[in-house]
């Protein structure tokens, strides 16, 4: 509750009290008036009094509920009293006889207050505690009772004894101011040892019942005795008295709550300890004042006087000696305590230092010198800054501040880690328990460095390759993000780069993995050393290497194109150069993709156009820089297209198969024929092998293409033999193809068999471009092949990476050559001379020859007269379905230009070969 809530029933209070006051100082304005408000007005008083506490009671859930159902049972005695006393003086209108009901009730009003006040006390939590609380209530009381004794109650007993009155009202005339003593008695006792649990209302309740105890020791003085009736200035203390214990629980309470809901405890002022310490002393000084007014007065000391104030001299004796072996007891356990916290300080593998306000140390623990390799003695009395880092100093007095400007209880304690200075003159990473301690500070610290270097090397491996420690993909990726952002964001000078090593996987498989990983660390280094400073050098993985050029700010964009793409050409010499493995040198390329950044590009879209220009550069021949260019992203939409319906291609049945015939160039008859696979898509579009195997880089996709295509020709090939068409047919597969396992040895045999064509009409092409396939593998496979019957040519003679060493090692039966030796065969007398040769050399080994892509007559006649023993061309027929094939057959020759200018050095026969290079021409069906 706020302020201004809380103040709203206080001025209602107040206000309520003062017209009370009012009306009584002015007698009410008639005697009957004023007796009906002294007696019915004091017991409603009350009686909401007992109400309030009884409802609070009620709804309290805590150990002070007792409390204020004893004190509801109080004010409802009072009520009762009052009730009575107005039932004789304004019902019955007659004297108040003595004793009556009324004073029983208001005898009665005296205990459950005493005992409540005792619930609220704090309870004492030894027996010493328990008999201190009773000797304090005694030595309160009795010098109360010695001092009240001597004023007026020894007078009072007096007038009773010669006044000759009853017994009762002897005992009735010491009841209530004995009670009063008791009950003064507790309320002094409870405000020294009053609970912190809401204590606004306990100091109401307090308030309340010393207003009314106050009122009563007025009332019984013998000079307001005698002249006292009801409705007098007196009744006002009763009044307020009970109206504000009414209050109490409720308006203070709140406010306790509110106070105590921040989680802040009210300490004990220094005052109050003191007052509480001193309160046996003032007891006996007070029980002296008693004895000393007797004997200055001349008066004889009253018995009671002497025996009350000898109780009260023991009881401080008592209580002297008890507090004197507790202090023992407690100065003992707090050495004991004090030697196991210097053994727990002294002996812990921290370092506990106390810094002043001001920031010197006062204090540091042993263990300084094993954690910080300096002796506690000459840290004291150093200030805390000077052994701290430069670079850290600024951050710790800014937690230090903030951390003491916080609240204590929402923020106890707060963690420091800084460096720190040892004795060596090293910096130490130190972490530290900061608390508060007397406006200075308590530092807990260890020595954190072996844990922040490794946390340093676990993040150096999470960024770095562990072969190379370039950074590696993530960091790279976060180093290009902070290139394009901040001050650089939009610099179009800067630039990715991505490096790829043609030839390594060659090498890695022929030398070994261990002489692949020293490779790709020379590189590594060659690429580090090569970068400028400022610029990031990093290994993606394999043998993908990329580079970070950071932009100069500039605005030529020709120039920094410029610039860049020397840096690049600089980085593929320096990668191209031989590396020294073991005993011998190892030759690698580099392939090139260079990206430029552009305004509101991100990281992934710049590497990943960096990436595409880099497998543009290796397919346009490999070591080579490639800029990248917008249409390079459209090509890959296009090819990724073109992949994904060439996925469903085979299961839809879009795939058809053409042969072309293969004639003798001596007398034009159709020697064998070619299967070659075209693609008629669903959008009408025919692709040749070229195109679409391309983009085939699924293996398993290639592999099933290349099974479909061998099956297809053969059952196709049987149905010729079957309808009189004895003539072989070729079928073009790559080397990694035949030693794919997905083509196990007996599976031709089986094809074969399956469709009864003879082992002879089956004629294997070669395809000897792959370096990465095992010669001695491949041979076993072929020999295996030829053992079946089946004869084997080499494809693309004249154009392989080791066609000589395959001439060496395999069975070959048929030399293809390649197209690009026919085309210019004619026009290029060298190009002429090297065709010429190799034609000598299939037949000086006795093999067969075919020309592939023979398209006009004048390759026909220079091939013949080189002595080429058949072709296959545009000269002769384009690729044929089916239908045109049988029709051509059926025919048998082709017109061949001119007479031969010379014999042919082989008979024509007939041939199985399958299709020639993917570069055939897209020439559909005629």
């Amino acid at each position: 509750m706020g302020p201004a809530p809380a103040l709203v029933p206080q001025v209602f209070l107040g206000l309520v009290c003062a017209g009370y006051g009012v009306g009584a100082a002015t007698g009410w304005g008639s005697a009957r008036l004023a007796l009906f408000m002294g007696d019915f007005g004091l017991s409603a008083a009350a009686l909401v009094a007992a109400v309030s506490c009884f409802l609070f009671a009620r709804s309290a859930d805590n150990r002070f509920r007792p409390a204020w159902l004893l004190f509801s049972a109080s004010s409802l005695m009072a009520a009762g009293g009052n009730g009575v006393w107005g039932w004789y003086e304004v019902v019955r209108e007659v004297p108040v006889p003595s004793p009556s009901l009324a004073d029983v009730f208001f005898l009665c009003f005296a205990p459950p207050a005493i005992v409540g006040l005792l619930v609220l006390a704090k309870r004492p939590v030894t027996r010493a505690g328990w008999v201190c609380l009773v000797l304090d209530s005694w030595l309160i009381g009795g010098s109360l009772l010695t001092l009240s004794w001597s004023l007026a109650l020894a007078h009072t007993a007096h007038m009773a004894d010669v006044e000759g009155a009853s017994v009762a009202r002897a005992a009735l005339s010491l009841a209530y101011p004995l009670l009063d003593i008791v009950l003064v008695s507790m309320v002094l006792a409870l405000h020294f040892r009053r609970s912190n649990v809401n204590r606004a209302a306990v100091n109401t309740a307090i308030a309340a019942l010393a207003l009314t105890v106050l009122c009563d020791a007025l009332f019984t003085s013998p000079l307001l005795r005698q002249t006292y009736h009801s409705g007098q200035l007196l009744d006002a203390g009763w009044f307020a008295g009970s109206l504000l214990l009414a209050y109490a629980p409720w308006g203070a309470g709140r406010e306790g709550e509110a106070v105590s809901g921040d989680g802040q405890r009210s300490v004990s002022r220094p005052i109050a300890g003191s007052l509480a310490a001193l309160t046996p002393y003032l007891a006996a000084a007070v029980c002296t004042l008693g004895i000393l007014y007797n004997v200055i007065e001349g008066r004889r000391v009253d018995r009671v006087v002497v025996f009350t104030g000898c109780t009260v001299v023991l009881a401080l004796v008592v209580r002297q000696g008890i507090m004197l072996v507790d202090n023992i007891a407690l100065t003992q356990e707090l050495a004991q305590k004090e030697n196991h916290f210097r053994s727990l300080v002294q002996g812990s593998s921290d370092v506990i230092m106390i810094a002043a306000p001001t920031g010197i140390l006062r204090y540091v623990s042993p263990a300084a010198s094993g954690v910080y390799g300096r002796e506690a003695d000459d840290l004291i009395g150093a200030e805390l800054a000077s052994i701290i880092h430069p670079e850290d100093l600024g951050r710790v007095v800014h937690e230090v501040r903030r951390f003491l400007a916080a609240p204590p209880g929402e923020e106890p304690t707060t963690r420091i880690e800084c460096r720190f200075r040892s004795g060596t003159g090293d910096w130490l990473n130190v972490e530290s328990t900061v608390n508060r301690h007397q406006g200075g500070l308590i530092l807990n610290s260890r020595d954190v460095t072996e844990r922040v270097r490794l946390q340093a090397q676990l993040q150096h491996n999470a960024e770095h390759d562990p072969l190379t420690d370039l950074p590696n993909r993530a960091l790279f990726t976060d180093r290009v993000r902070q290139g394009l952002g901040g001050r650089r964001a939009g610099d179009a000078g800067t630039a990715v780069l991505f490096i790829d090593l043609d030839g390594f996987k060659a090498a890695n498989d022929r030398l070994g993995h261990q002489a692949g990983d020293e490779l790709l660390i020379q590189a590594a280094r060659r690429l580090q050393d090569s970068v400028r400073t400022g610029d990031t050098a990093a290994r993606l993985g394999g043998d993908e290497f990329a580079a970070l050029i950071v932009g100069d700010g500039g605005r030529d964009q020709t120039a920094r194109e410029y610039q860049v793409h020397e840096i690049a050409d600089r980085l593929r010499l320096t990668l191209s150069q031989p590396y020294r493995i073991g005993a011998g040198e190892v030759r690698v390329t580099a392939s090139i993709g260079v990206a430029f950044a552009e305004p509101g590009i991100t990281p992934n879209d710049l590497m990943r156009n960096a990436d595409l220009a880099m497998y543009r550069a290796k397919a346009g021949g490999k070591d080579r820089v490639e800029l990248y260019a917008p249409q390079m992203q459209a090509e890959v939409v296009r090819r990724t297209e073109l992949a994904t319906r060439l996925r469903t291609a085979l299961r839809d049945g879009e795939f058809a198969l053409l042969h072309q015939p293969v004639v003798h160039l001596a007398t034009g008859t159709v020697a064998a024929v070619a299967a070659q696979a075209r693609w008629r898509s669903a959008q009408g579009i025919l692709f040749t092998p070229a195109e679409f195997l391309r983009v085939a880089e699924d293996s398993d996709r290639t592999a099933e293409l290349g099974r479909w295509l061998l099956e297809e020709a053969v059952e196709q090939a049987a149905d010729r033999s079957r309808a009189g068409h004895q003539v072989s047919v070729a079928v073009r597969l790559s080397a990694r193809r035949l030693l794919d396992k997905g083509l196990p040895f007996g599976s031709v045999e089986a094809l074969l068999t399956r469709y009864g064509l003879p082992s002879g009409a089956l004629m294997i092409e070669v395809a000897d471009s792959d370096p990465r396939v095992s010669f001695d593998e491949l041979e076993q496979r072929l020999v295996a092949l030829r053992r079946l019957g089946v004869r084997i040519a080499l494809d693309g003679f004249g154009s392989g990476y080791a066609a000589i060493n395959a001439l060496r090692r395999l069975p070959i039966d048929v030399l293809k050559l390649d197209r690009g030796l026919v085309e210019g065969v004619v026009e290029s007398a060298r190009l002429h001379k090297i065709t010429s040769g190799l034609l000598r050399i299939a037949c000086d080994l006795g093999m067969q020859s075919v020309a592939d892509g023979v398209d006009v007559p004048e390759q026909v006649l220079a091939l013949r007269a080189m002595g080429c023993t058949h072709g296959q061309g545009m000269a002769f027929s384009g690729p044929l379905d089916e239908y045109r094939l049988r029709r051509a057959l059926v025919r048998g020759e082709f017109p061949v230009p001119g007479s031969p200018a010379a014999q042919p050095v082989l008979a024509g026969g007939s041939i199985p070969l399958l299709t020639g290079s993917h570069a055939e021409t897209p020439v559909p069906p005629t």
